[in-house]
């Protein structure tokens, strides 16, 4: 358990330091989490509602932040270029998410076509039975993506680092919240990017907490 706790804490810590820089990004993300939150809940009411909520709100909002805000240069506080943080991103890096995304927009064109999809749903007679129709094959895609990716990972890094990633994941939305709700204050105060001391004070607090746990 140790070691899954470990794993978990470095990939929440290398996600947020090097892909959270931005603080409209950040800001983007407290959207994110808090309506995918809805989402859950909604998943026990009505799934293809919960899909539309995390799909059109959540991941919009989430995605944008990364694929506009993020800066993209080096980044001088990690030393680390950009290939680099894409190279050794756990789940979808920017590549990936383009192919994520790309599905997920053609989904709705394709029921179009095939209103049954393929046999696989009931076939809509008003415009509510489409939306909720897509909410159906996005729910099935956000399941999708997060099973392939697992097993991506289980293939490449094992189990520990795949159930890490999960975890991580399915919990992002509270963690985001706690780790972001100040995102918007820094903006009103013209603080566009996170400010080495802060990132560097982070490091400090997420290295001692490492090594509380190790010892």
């Amino acid at each position: 358990m140790s070691t899954f706790l470990q794993t978990l804490k470095v990939q929440r810590w290398d996600d947020h330091r090097y892909y959270h820089l931005s603080r409209i990004n950040q800001a983007l993300h407290l959207v994110s989490a808090i309506s995918f939150l809805v989402a859950y809940a909604y998943l026990f009411i009505e799934p293809p509602v919960a899909a539309l909520i995390a799909w059109l709100v959540s991941m919009v909002s989430r995605q944008s932040g990364h694929f506009f805000f993020e800066p993209k240069g080096y980044d001088h506080v990690n030393q680390a270029t950009h290939e680099y943080k894409e190279a050794v991103k756990v789940g979808y890096n920017l590549q990936r998410k383009v192919v994520l995304m790309a599905i997920w927009a053609a989904l709705p064109v394709v029921l179009w076509l095939q209103p049954d999809f393929f046999g696989l749903l009931q076939p809509h007679e008003q415009l509510s039975g489409f939306v909720l129709n897509v909410g159906w094959l996005w729910l099935w895609l956000g399941v999708g993506g997060l099973l392939f990716r697992m097993a991506q990972l289980v293939w490449l890094q094992g189990w520990v680092a795949a159930l890490a990633w999960v975890t991580k994941i399915l919990t992002d939305p509270v963690h985001d919240i706690l780790l972001y709700w100040k995102s918007p204050w820094y903006l009103l105060q013209g603080e566009w990017l996170t400010r080495p001391e802060q990132l560097q004070a982070e490091r400090a607090r997420h290295e001692a907490e490492l090594a509380r746990q190790q010892g």
